[in-house]
């Protein structure tokens, strides 16, 4: 672990810290859409909808999960870096593990929530398909 460097943590922070951004754009286009099917919901209840809105609940609650382990991810790089900095490189080494442990586990979140969307989006694509 004597090799592992302040740089090397510094690079999963930078990409830990884009990941996040995503992130948070997408949970608020989720809350965008949240309000969008309440306002339909409550003028015109149908199944449609009410399966919309039980996806999106799945949806955003993985976000939130992406989003927790992200941050968690981004503060034990931040906590390796300082290890390193202040010479206690094994430690540090055992931090950036967990730290990418951790991200790892946030892009697998990540997944499971992209093949929920898509079914989300095969609900209208179905509907529309029964309308012809």
């Amino acid at each position: 672990m004597d090799t592992l460097t302040i740089v090397t943590p510094s690079i999963l922070f930078s990409a830990i810290s884009l990941i996040l951004l995503a992130y948070t754009n997408r949970f608020l286009s989720y809350a965008q859409l949240v309000r969008n099917l309440k306002d339909k919901y409550d003028h015109h209840p149908d199944s449609i909808t009410e399966a919309q809105i039980k996806n999106l609940r799945k949806r955003l609650y993985l976000t939130r999960d992406m989003q927790l382990f992200g941050i968690a991810s981004l503060f034990f790089c931040a906590l390796s870096m300082f290890m390193i900095y202040i010479g206690s490189f094994t430690v540090g080494g055992y931090l950036f593990g967990f730290a990418l442990l951790l991200f790892i586990i946030s892009m697998g979140i990540c997944i499971r929530e992209i093949i929920i969307s898509v079914k989300a989006l095969d609900i209208y694509l179905d509907d529309m398909s029964e309308k012809k």
